[in-house]
């Protein structure tokens, strides 16, 4: 189990968001940009999420934005937060992966989920359109998944008694990190008997956490991968020089939230001015759920919020946080570029001394 220290170390979790009237392009180049800052700045890592169909989100293929962000960074590593397994062929990902390795040698996690990441009729499409594999045999996938990526390989043994060996790559020297990823009982316990490194989706909800974390270093088995239990966790964050600034960056985040948990139609990320001027809109339940929601989100200067942070790490014996910045835009900043983001990772890396 890691033992915390009184300054966590940090990576970054991003989704790409869209705002309102910013391009697919515009949103990545923005992304990227965040990138580089992350890489100069010290963060450990920096990891792409998987959604599909959304808005507001162009973090659709964690590999492709992977690739991007390796040829322009040094230090960091990069991967997935995650790659959700049942949407994807276990060989195609290993490939993808193994690939990244490559590109860049001993940068690369591959975070693995078990969800879908997107909606039923999205689901049912990427069954359709290209090969995906069976959730009910997800264990079964990651251990190919961890053979396939390896130097050795993986062995295929026919019926006959013959073998047939592959290899996602002809001739691996280092290897992705292979980490588990979840929100759940189900995946901490898997990781846990697999001996995988295990990271709990806390920005979601946070419900269960304490439960999750137990179950995964109680029930750990030591692994080739891993001699003992490995884990961080991650946070929503936002960062600003002043409490009033920080909260009203947060506005755009917490009426997504709120049109995620009363069912009403997702649009691209609002700015903050559209988000003061109609407050109204979530009046009464929608108001609850982003009351809950910001109780649980990390929002404030950067004193302050580092100094959660240190509490929020030694609390869960970690050493490390990922967090999601998750600061809106005002409508004059550029497209391009992601200025209350960057400014959430520049202000708590200065708080922190990364």
């Amino acid at each position: 189990m890691s033992t915390a220290t009184s300054a966590p170390a940090l990576s970054v979790l991003d989704l790409v968001p869209v705002r309102t009237g910013q391009t697919s392009a515009q949103a990545v180049a923005a992304s990227l940009s965040l990138v580089d800052a992350a890489d100069r700045l010290g963060y450990r890592r920096y990891w792409f999420a998987e959604h599909h169909n959304m808005p507001a989100v162009a973090s659709t293929t964690p590999p492709v934005l992977a690739a991007a962000a390796a040829v322009r960074t040094s230090r960091i590593r990069l991967g997935s937060g995650g790659v959700m397994l049942p949407n994807h062929s276990p060989l195609v990902v290993a490939e993808q992966f193994a690939a990244l390795e490559a590109l860049a040698p001993g940068r690369i996690d591959l975070g693995l989920g078990r969800a879908p990441g997107s909606d039923p009729v999205i689901t049912q499409l990427l069954r359709q359109s290209g090969t995906t594999s069976d959730v009910e045999r997800f264990p079964d996938h990651v251990r190919d998944i961890r053979s396939l990526v390896s130097a050795e390989g993986a062995s295929l043994r026919f019926t006959s008694g013959g073998t047939y060996d592959v290899h996602a790559t002809p001739a691996a020297t280092t290897t992705p990190e292979v980490w588990l990823l979840g929100s759940s009982d189900y995946s901490a316990q898997l990781a846990a008997a697999l001996g995988l490194p295990y990271v709990f989706a806390n920005h979601f909800s946070g419900e269960g956490l304490e439960r999750a974390l137990d179950l995964y270093r109680s029930a750990f088995v030591p692994s080739d991968a891993l001699s003992a239990p490995r884990t961080f966790l991650t946070a929503n964050v936002l960062v600003a020089p002043t409490q009033d600034e920080a909260e009203a960056r947060a506005l755009p985040n917490l009426r997504m939230t709120a049109r995620l948990r009363t069912n009403k139609p997702l649009v691209a990320l609002e700015t903050v001015e559209y988000a003061q001027a109609h407050a109204e809109d979530f009046a009464g339940l929608g108001d609850t759920f982003m009351a809950s929601a910001r109780a649980k989100w990390f929002v404030g200067t950067a004193e302050a919020v580092a100094s959660d942070l240190r509490t929020f790490a030694d609390r869960h014996a970690v050493d490390e946080v990922m967090i999601s910045p998750i600061a809106g835009s005002y409508e004059e900043e550029p497209m391009d570029a992601a200025p209350g983001r960057l400014q959430t990772l520049e202000l708590l890396a200065g708080e922190l001394g990364l």
